[in-house]
C-alpha cells in the first residue's frame, strides 16, 4: 500500500498513539488530535516530536491538506471534525483497516456482543503452541497497527463495533462472530445499526475465506445467506451435513466434510460456564482453519485460563463465593454470568445505562437470584425490572455499599456475583478499576 503524505488522528490515548507513531516513523506527516488536554489524557507531548500535537481542542483547520483521516474507537461519527472529513470527501479510516493494508500476514477477527477477548485469547494461545508467530490484540489490548513493528506470521484481534465503524475493504482471512444482543445503544442509533456494523466483519471476505457463525443465535444467521467465505457453523444443534462445532457437555466435536470427526474434551478447562463452551467451539473451529493441529488445539483448551474480571472466583469467606464478572457490561453478557454461576446467588449490578433492555435480566435473575442490590447511575431503571420480576431488590448508591449490603444477609452455600449488565464510567475509569474496587471491599469485610 502507499502511504498517505498527510495523516490526522483523532484521539489520543493508546490506539492513536499507536497509530500516529507508526505512521510517523514510516515518514509520514501526522497531526494529531484531542479534545481533552495533555493533563487529562496523562500524556507528555514531548514523547512524541515526530507528531503535530494539539490537546484540548479540536479545530476543523486540522482537516486542510489531510489525505487520510484515523478516528480512535473511542470517537463517535457524530463527531465535528468526522463529520466535516467527510463532507470534504476525505477517506476516514478505522485503524484496524489502516493496519491490515500495511500487514501482509493472514488475520484472525473475532466480533460479537460478549466473548470476544476469551475466543481471541484461545485462537492465539492455540496457534502461538502451533509454532506460529502469532499477534494477539485489537480491542482486546494492543492495537493491530503495532504489529507492524514486529510482522508475525499471524494476527489473531478482537473486533468492536467502534472499529468496524470505519472499515472499507478489512479482510480476515478468518472471521468470527459469535453472538449480537443489544449494546452500545447509547452510541449507536437503534440495534439495526449495532447490527449491521457487527455484519461487516464478513463484508469484504471472499470464497477463500472462512466465517464461523453461531448458529444458535438467530440474528447471525439472519447474516449468513449470500456471503463469500466458507461457512463453518457451531453451537448446540447444527444443521445435517453441514461443517461445524458441535457443542456437547462434555466436550465440542468438529465435523467438515472430507475430515474425519474431531472430539475435544473439555474436562480440564478452567473456563466455566456454556457461555465459555460456545466461546471454545468457536475458537476450535477458527483456530483450525488459521492451520492449527489439533494436538494444539486441545493443549490450548486445557491450558485455558478465564480471564480477569470474568466470571472470576475472587475469594471465598466462610462458604459464601465471591465472583466478579465486571467485564459483564451489557444485559446478554449478565443473563450468560447469571446462568453459569453457580449456587444460590446474590446479585450486584449497576453503572451506566447502554440503551438496553433489563427484562431479559430481570427474567435470568427470577431464576436464580434470591436478592438484587443495585447501584449507580442505572440503578433506578434495573430496579424496577428487577422488581417487576418479584425479584427482591435494595438500591444502593455505590458498588462498596453493595459488596456491604450482600455480606450482610449472604448464607453458607451463596455465590455473590457481580454482574454489572452496565458501562463502568460513572464510578470507574472502565471495567477493570470497577473490579479491582469489587476485589478490595470484598477484602476489607470483617
Amino acid at each position: 500500500m502507499l502511504l498517505p503524505r498527510s495523516v490526522l488522528v483523532i484521539g489520543f490515548r493508546r490506539t492513536g498513539q499507536a497509530v500516529a507513531r507508526v505512521l510517523a516513523g514510516r515518514g509520514v506527516i501526522v497531526r494529531a488530535c484531542d479534545a481533552r488536554s495533555a493533563v487529562m489524557l496523562g500524556v507528555d507531548p514531548t514523547a512524541f516530536p515526530s507528531v503535530l500535537l494539539t490537546l484540548g481542542a479540536e479545530p476543523l483547520a486540522l482537516l486542510e491538506g489531510v489525505e487520510l483521516v484515523v478516528p480512535s474507537p473511542g470517537v463517535p461519527r457524530t463527531a465535528l471534525l468526522l463529520q466535516e472529513a467527510v463532507r470534504r470527501g476525505i477517506p476516514v479510516w478505522s485503524e484496524i483497516e489502516l493496519a491490515q493494508r500495511l500487514l501482509d500476514v493472514p488475520v484472525v477477527a473475532v466480533t460479537g456482543t460478549n466473548g470476544k477477548s476469551t475466543t481471541t485469547t484461545v485462537i492465539g494461545q492455540t496457534l502461538r503452541r502451533a509454532g506460529y508467530r502469532t499477534f494477539v490484540g485489537g480491542n482486546l489490548g494492543t492495537p493491530l497497527v503495532e504489529a507492524l513493528e514486529d510482522p508475525p506470521e499471524v494476527a489473531v484481534v478482537e473486533v468492536s463495533s467502534f472499529q468496524l465503524e470505519w472499515v472499507e475493504r478489512f479482510r480476515p482471512h478468518v472471521s468470527v462472530l459469535l453472538n449480537i444482543t443489544p449494546d452500545h445503544l447509547d452510541r449507536h442509533t437503534s440495534f439495526a445499526e449495532y447490527r449491521d456494523l457487527k455484519a461487516r466483519i464478513l463484508a469484504a471476505q471472499q470464497a477463500d475465506d472462512v466465517a464461523v457463525l453461531n448458529h444458535d443465535d438467530a440474528i447471525v444467521r439472519e447474516l449468513a445467506p449470500g456471503i463469500a467465505p466458507d461457512v463453518i457453523w457451531f453451537g448446540r444443534d447444527l444443521p445435517a451435513g453441514a461443517a461445524g462445532v458441535l457443542v456437547q457437555d462434555e466436550a465440542v466435536v468438529l465435523r467438515r466434510p472430507g475430515w474425519a470427526e474431531e472430539r475435544y474434551p473439555l474436562g480440564r478447562t478452567r473456563l466455566r460456564g456454556w457461555h465459555n463452551a460456545e466461546n471454545i467451539a468457536a475458537a476450535v473451529a477458527a483456530a483450525r482453519s488459521a492451520g492449527a493441529p489439533p494436538k494444539a488445539v486441545q493443549a490450548a483448551i486445557d491450558a485455558a485460563e478465564p480471564l480477569p474480571h470474568r466470571l472470576a472466583l475472587i475469594a471465598d469467606r466462610a462458604g459464601i463465593r465471591w465472583y466478579d464478572d465486571s467485564k459483564a457490561t451489557n444485559v446478554g453478557a449478565a443473563v450468560r454470568s447469571i446462568e453459569s454461576c453457580p449456587g444460590p446467588l446474590l446479585l450486584l449490578a449497576g453503572g451506566v445505562d447502554k440503551g438496553g433492555d433489563y427484562r431479559p435480566l430481570a427474567a435470568a435473575a427470577r431464576e436464580r437470584v434470591r436478592r438484587a442490590f443495585v447501584f449507580g447511575a442505572a440503578r433506578t431503571r434495573i430496579a424496577e425490572a428487577l422488581a417487576a420480576a418479584d425479584v427482591p431488590v435494595e438500591i444502593v448508591d455505590t458498588l462498596d455499599a453493595a459488596v456491604r449490603a450482600a455480606a450482610r444477609v449472604a448464607r453458607p452455600g451463596d455465590a455473590v456475583l457481580l454482574a454489572p449488565a452496565c458501562s463502568s464510567f460513572d464510578q470507574f475509569t472502565d471495567y477493570a478499576a470497577r473490579g479491582r474496587a469489587f476485589r478490595v471491599a470484598v477484602e476489607a469485610l470483617s
